[in-house]
């Protein structure tokens, strides 16, 4: 593995555990590691930018990207589709950086059938209930996109045993602490650290015989 390219990860959770906030507060603590920003064709909604929550594109345009194979992973989601730009990622890795994906199920699904390596890690929320009160508790959406998230909760929880690392946001404090930990932890893999261990290694001196010593 190349030790200079970045470590893509993935961050994916039931609608309404949290993974936005979540991903973002570890993007403000933790030096080297960059968001990615997903293609959508849902609405903007109030105080939201273009190129900062989303890039906001129609179906036509969507639909390109798709024909084009533009786009690393992509997902229908509640009636809208998701989408990550393959070019960007390839660039931001390539660059050194970590990358974020905070996507659905659906699309991290894709990342891990693709050749691109990624950790992948899944956030569940205490209990259903609180997820449900998170939901609501936002406003974000109406009574039937409420509860068609709700139902298909189940179905995205349900997926969390094809991750690599678990998180449970309880508190939004100790799950930023873990994802940090995780990250620190993955960028301390040996085989991304290899370059680093050999250039060390060499300015130790041969061994001349003899028995060694502790």
């Amino acid at each position: 593995m190349d030790s200079g390219r970045g470590i893509l990860f993935v961050l994916s959770a039931p609608s309404g555990a949290g993974k936005t906030t979540l991903a973002e507060r570890v993007r403000e603590r933790e030096p080297g590691i960059d968001l990615s920003v997903s293609t959508t064709t849902r609405p903007r909604r109030e105080g939201e930018r273009d190129g900062r929550e989303y890039h906001f594109v129609d179906d036509a345009r969507f639909d390109a990207m798709v024909e084009h194979g533009d786009f690393l992973e992509w997902a229908e989601v509640f009636g809208r589709r998701y989408g990550t730009a393959k070019e960007t990622t390839e660039r931001t890795l390539a660059s050194g950086r970590d990358l974020m994906l905070v996507i659905d199920v659906q699309g991290a699904r894709q990342v891990r059938e693709s050749v691109v390596p990624a950790v992948l890690v899944f956030l569940l929320p205490p209990s259903f209930q609180m997820l449900e009160d998170r939901l609501r508790g936002r406003r974000t959406e109406g009574g039937a996109d409420l509860a068609r998230r709700l139902r298909g909760s189940r179905r995205e929880a349900d997926e969390y045993s094809r991750y690599d690392y678990l998180l449970v946001n309880e508190s939004l404090e100790r799950a930023v602490d873990d994802l940090r930990s995780i990250v620190q932890a993955e960028r301390l893999r040996v085989l991304r650290r290899e370059a680093e261990a050999k250039r060390i290694v060499s300015s130790f001196p041969m061994e001349s015989g003899g028995a060694g010593g502790e």
